[in-house]
């Protein structure tokens, strides 16, 4: 799996990321793990033109000492399709951005 991942989380850290995620995005069935909705304006032509599919999401695994961001875009409405794929460079790029902006927002020196 291709994943930006931040190691050797502190303690509060943790804590402080857990707290953030669980407001914004809410707790999926799986612990740890959020669904983080992709903006429509980054979607290709593929996930764009596929409107039964949409929205699109990208995983965050939270646990106590690493965080990852997954590179694989996609649908919660399926386990299989042409849709599903792992991000282009922008939305990689937005991805990362993302995990960045979060340790910039909570003051977490990394």
């Amino acid at each position: 799996m291709k994943q930006y991942r931040i190691d050797e989380l502190r303690p509060n850290d943790y804590e402080q990321i857990k707290a953030y995620l669980d407001e914004r995005f809410g707790s999926s069935s799986v612990e740890g793990v959020y669904w983080v909705p992709l903006d429509r304006d980054l979607l290709d032509q593929v996930q764009a033109a596929h409107v039964d599919c949409q929205p699109f999401y990208f995983a965050v695994q939270l646990e106590p000492k690493v965080i990852s961001f997954e590179l694989l875009v996609r649908t919660r409405k399926r386990v299989r399709c042409d849709c599903i794929h792992y991000a282009n460079e922008t939305q990689r790029d937005y991805i990362i951005g993302f995990a960045d902006s979060i340790f910039e927002m909570l003051k977490i020196l990394s």
